[in-house]
């Protein structure tokens, strides 16, 4: 075999550059990657609706989302010696959330619950940006629809400050869960957080996203307009 000379190797150094160039351009998209549904959507359509509901002149004070907080509690399994559910749930909220929740702490001993201090009880994970806007498609496309004999969220679950707060009883209501697959039926509550002023603005933005609220009813069961 022919060995390199001086040259060869200089030549080869100078072409190393080009090449890492060149497979940097390769590896990225041809194309950016496109903005969730619901942020296309609150953009062009309701935005416009609640500006023209509530009188907004500027389009920075039209209330908005700004996070989605999912928890879950497993105080119950812990104090049972259940180390493993704990496991399992992580797993499990993280196909469900697309993104690695993060494990809270009891912040003081309760005897009465055999609980001490600085034992995980839970799990917590925050979704932002693309990431809430994507789970905020999939709850209101597929999982609330799976809920079974669901009759619509109360309309009176907000805060002063126009933020939602409810529960879902299981977690195989989201497609990422394989039902055949599940041990523990585990719940969760779900806050989605808003920069809406009071809970008419926060209700009005849900409705935008045509969130699925409960109807009111008369004494006879009939739907009020």
């Amino acid at each position: 075999m022919a060995k390199q000379t001086g040259k060869d190797k200089q030549t080869s150094k100078e072409q190393r550059p080009q090449k890492l160039a060149a497979l940097k351009t390769e590896d990225k998209p041809n194309q950016d990657v496109p903005a969730p549904r619901l942020a296309t959507h609150y953009r062009e359509l309701v935005v416009p609706q609640l500006k023209e509901k509530f009188g907004y002149t500027n389009a920075l004070a039209v209330p908005r989302l700004t996070k989605i907080v999912i928890s879950m509690g497993l105080g119950k399994a812990v104090v049972a010696g259940d180390k493993q559910r704990m496991d399992v749930a992580e797993r499990e909220l993280t196909m469900i959330a697309g993104q690695k929740p993060v494990r809270t702490k009891a912040k003081k001993s309760v005897a009465g619950f055999k609980v001490r201090e600085g034992q995980e009880t839970g799990l917590m994970v925050t979704l932002r940006g693309a990431r809430m806007y994507e789970f905020m498609d999939r709850l209101i496309q597929l999982a609330i629809p799976r809920v079974k004999d669901f009759r619509g969220l109360p309309a009176k679950s907000f805060d002063k400050q126009g933020n939602y707060n409810f529960g879902l009883n299981e977690q195989v209501v989201f497609p990422e869960i394989d039902s055949a697959s599940v041990n523990y039926q585990q719940g969760m509550n779900i806050t989605i957080t808003t920069t809406a002023r009071n809970p008419d603005e926060g209700r009005a933005l849900l409705d935008g996203f045509e969130f699925p609220f409960r109807k009111e009813e008369d004494k006879d069961g009939r739907p009020v307009a």
